[in-house]
């Protein structure tokens, strides 16, 4: 039932002696490739291995430093703006005091007046009182 060979075969065709340059082109591509892609020792391997966890590591501590720096900023504005507000806070507080204490003094002086103005009424009074009954 098998019409055909299932055996591999090869052509080789010859063509006037130019099947050497591009052999010999194409066997120093490959060897570059190689040395290109070739394993590399133990040593050069761990070599390599630590020199890129150095970097891992530096890049690491220089983005936590950078953060760092950052939240040490935004504390350091918020304190900033805590003791701006604190301030104004006891400013206000302060300015209050004074206030009230104005108010409680004028408003004393304005008893003190009431006062005198009643018992000069009632000093007024009396004397008229006096006088009427002197006069009867």
């Amino acid at each position: 039932m098998r019409e055909r060979d299932d055996t591999p075969y090869f052509i080789i065709e010859r063509d006037g002696g130019s099947g050497v340059a591009p052999f010999l082109i194409g066997a120093l591509l490959g060897a570059g490739v190689a040395l290109l892609y070739a394993p590399r020792s133990g040593e050069e391997t761990q070599a390599d291995i630590k020199a890129r966890a150095t970097r891992f590591r530096d890049a690491a501590e220089e983005r936590f430093r950078d953060a760092q720096a950052q939240v040490e900023e935004r504390l350091e504005q918020a304190r900033e703006e805590l003791m701006e507000r604190v301030e104004a806070v006891r400013d206000a507080v302060e300015s209050g005091k004074v206030t009230a204490h104005e108010a409680r003094a004028e408003l004393e002086e304005k008893i003190e007046r009431s006062k005198a103005a009643y018992r000069a009424g009632v000093d007024a009074a009396h004397d008229v009182a006096v006088e009427g009954e002197d006069a009867s």
